[in-house]
């Protein structure tokens, strides 16, 4: 139980309604900010503006899975607030107080350096990005499915990378009757695709590859389908970038060409919003117990 505990759960979308109802299922003490407009009520869980917390008596800061934007602010779609994470709001929180947050950028990655405060990525972990893939991958199955005239059965299918996503989007678009290249650039990577049934490439091939498939789905952060490449792909060819934001896609130039690209970051979040916070609630709660433990609570 997380009883004693204080939490502060900063803006978001559904998928933070259920790490609310698991933390307050809890029995933790929480301070909502950025969710007046939210008509759902959870025992134990007070909404706030930002300005009336007492951030000294809280042990844990919750942000959104995109944690923050590059000037601080943090997205309340629950709420008109402007919410902003700054530097003295994390001064006057105890020495123990942990952030958590889906990803970082250097805003929040320097706001941590700066006050000394414990920042933990939950999608940096294996867990949460795997258990993640599965409605990521249905996310993109039925985008693929509204976007194009032909079955996926038999098109082929670019897969970009071969992290937690890209070899859960590569299985299930094979499982599909696909024909499927994953494009890769570690040698043990293009070992595995191999070993899956898949055909390889290395990535300095890509554009090569990409003369004759009708979907390309990217999962590189990277600069990766560039105006280059994509000077090679058919017309019809679909790009789904599953990278976070900006993706890999120079899509000011897909436009120019014709070709219909689609930046897809947060797909759990959009297609299975409570599968998606489930997950996140589920890993969270355990580090809260643990930390909880490490702290000396009840």
């Amino acid at each position: 139980m997380l009883t004693g505990m204080h939490i502060a759960v900063i803006g978001g979308d559904a998928r933070q309604l259920e790490v609310i109802r698991k933390l307050t299922e809890l029995d933790a003490k929480i301070s909502l900010i950025g969710f007046d407009q939210l008509d759902h009520g959870f025992t134990g869980a007070s909404k706030v503006q930002i300005d009336e917390v007492d951030f000294s008596e809280i042990d844990a800061i919750v942000l959104p899975i995109p944690g923050t934007n590059g000037e601080g602010h943090v997205e309340t779609i629950f709420s008109n607030e402007q919410v902003v994470l700054t530097e003295e709001i994390l001064r006057n929180t105890p020495k123990h107080c942990t952030i958590f947050s889906g990803i970082s950028n250097s805003y929040l990655d320097n706001l941590i350096k700066i006050t000394g405060r414990k920042l933990i990525k939950l999608f940096d972990r294996d867990d949460v990005a795997i258990y993640n893939s599965i409605p990521t991958v249905e996310g993109t199955i039925m985008m693929v499915i509204q976007h194009t005239d032909t079955t996926i059965h038999n098109s082929n299918v670019l897969v970009l990378g071969l992290g937690r996503v890209g070899m859960s989007v590569a299985r299930a678009f094979r499982a599909l009757g696909a024909h499927v290249k994953v494009g890769a650039r570690k040698s043990e990577h293009i070992a595995r695709i191999s070993e899956m049934g898949l055909t390889p490439f290395h990535l300095s091939e890509l554009e090569d590859v990409a003369k004759d498939i009708d979907v390309c789905i990217n999962t590189i952060p990277h600069p990766i389908v560039t105006a280059s490449v994509l000077s090679k792909m058919p017309a019809h060819t679909l790009i789904i970038d599953l990278a976070s934001k900006p993706g890999g896609t120079d899509f000011r130039y897909a436009e120019k060409r014709g070709i219909k690209a689609i930046l897809a970051p947060g797909l759990p979040g959009i297609v299975a919003p409570k599968t998606a916070g489930q997950i996140v609630a589920n890993v969270l709660s355990q580090l809260l117990l643990e930390l909880m433990d490490e702290t000396g609570g009840d």
